[in-house]
């Protein structure tokens, strides 16, 4: 069969959202009936010679671990995309590795065949050593502990599916989506594309606090399954800047243009440190909870060199270098938005088969030959003050009175967000520009 004559089955989107700063809850979206499907998904599939593998480590320590080689993965193809430059270099990139990879491992519950395989190894999963149940089960702990508030952030991640109401999908794969990873299911009529677009972006925007509110801007009649999953984070610094200290700085995209930003300004006691040998410097600072933004300065023209060489060792070693220090922190007030074509991306990283005729997703149709159409991730990511100014006020610390270290993101830095309790990259991002839009 010619996948020119395939209607296209599955669009798959996503979204992901993190902020410093609290946003109200939006209360005029429609709700709409949930047909949900409530039975125990059988975890029983695994890769032959599998029965005793991952028995040493929890399964969220395999999904954690493995979440991280994904991410750096991730990371390293996405920078060198062509979406992610224009004419003046290269642009900001923000994506949550979460919220892609718990998408991924979904599609994985219905696939099958050299498909599920493409899809275990592309996420950095080795289908040999890992049980398949395993890495839901990883998922599944993991999404509960950062839902349920345990790491005392609020996070709110999940998904859902807009399935034709003609349609009949796999109980099986249902209900792996709503037991395993805590997903809705709404049954739509595509052909009535302007109400399945309302829905959706309504899904969307209630989802994400109203931040995302139009996720996509045309829907295919022709299609017959739509994935959308989400992640939501609000962070407080534990130590929130002072408003009356955020003064314009330059800001220097390249050696040879800078653009005035608003910089925000405090002095404290903070963990950071200098990489000789990735040539860049380190600055961690703590949220509320149990969280911390990793801030990575390169040198002056090293971003790439940077970039290539991050690693699961990288940041292990960063836990010996930095030092708590005094240090006067200059950080730009800004809000990026991040929009990736994650067909290209995962494609290069091998997973192929998922959106051609080739792909066998027989798990969620009970048909054999179906493919992705396409796969969307779009994300914002917050940086501000956070504090009103009292507790800005108060949140200065007593230093000592020797030379503070300066930690200034005057020029390309990189932001890495940890959940500390589990090592979970929440999100990462390049920030290129803190000025564009």
């Amino acid at each position: 069969m010619s996948w020119r004559r395939m209607k296209p089955i599955i669009l798959l989107f996503i979204t992901g959202i993190l902020a410093n700063n609290a946003f109200p809850p939006n209360s005029g979206n429609q709700q709409y009936n949930n047909n949900c499907y409530n039975h125990q998904y059988p975890l029983e599939r695994n890769h032959p010679n599998q029965s005793n593998l991952g028995r040493s480590r929890s399964p969220n320590e395999i999904v954690v671990g493995t979440n991280t080689n994904f991410a750096f993965k991730f990371f390293k193809v996405a920078a060198s995309n062509g979406d992610q430059r224009d004419n003046s270099g290269k642009k900001n990139l923000v994506f949550s590795p979460m919220c892609i990879s718990s998408s991924f491992a979904m599609m994985a519950l219905g696939a099958r065949a050299k498909t599920l395989d493409q899809i275990l190894k592309g996420l950095s999963f080795k289908p040999t050593e890992i049980a398949e149940r395993n890495i839901h089960e990883g998922f599944h702990d993991l999404i509960y502990m950062l839902n349920s508030g345990n790491s005392g952030l609020r996070v709110e991640m999940g998904c859902c599916l807009f399935v034709e109401n003609k349609l009949h999908p796999q109980p099986d794969f249902l209900n792996g989506l709503r037991n395993i990873y805590g997903g809705d299911i709404y049954m739509e009529n595509f052909k009535n594309t302007a109400e399945t677009m309302q829905h959706i972006n309504g899904y969307v925007e209630r989802k994400t606090h109203g931040k995302i509110s139009k996720l996509i801007d045309r829907v295919d009649p022709v299609t017959e399954i739509l994935m959308v999953s989400f992640f939501y984070m609000k962070a407080n610094w534990k130590k929130p800047f002072n408003p009356k200290y955020t003064v314009p700085h330059e800001f220097y995209v390249d050696p040879h243009t800078a653009i005035k930003v608003p910089m925000m300004f405090q002095m404290g006691m903070f963990e950071y440190g200098r990489d000789d040998q990735r040539a860049c410097t380190i600055l961690k600072m703590p949220y509320q909870g149990h969280a911390d933004a990793y801030f990575i300065l390169p040198d002056k023209g090293e971003m790439d060199r940077v970039i290539s060489s991050l690693s699961n060792e990288a940041v292990q070693s960063w836990k010996t270098i930095l030092q708590r220090s005094s240090v006067n922190v200059y950080i730009p007030k800004c809000t990026v938005y991040g929009e990736l074509n994650l067909k290209d991306i995962m494609y290069s990283m091998g997973i192929v088969d998922l959106f051609t005729a080739n792909a066998d997703l027989s798990g969620i149709t009970g048909q054999p030959q179906h493919r992705v159409n396409g796969a969307i991730h779009k994300a914002v990511m917050v940086i501000d003050e956070k504090g009103t100014e009292a507790s800005a006020a108060s949140a200065m610390d007593l230093v000592p009175m020797s030379m503070p270290r300066v930690f200034k993101a005057n020029s390309p830095f990189m932001t890495m967000v940890v959940e500390e309790s589990s090592g979970s990259i929440i999100f990462l991002a390049k920030i290129s520009n803190p000025a564009e839009s």
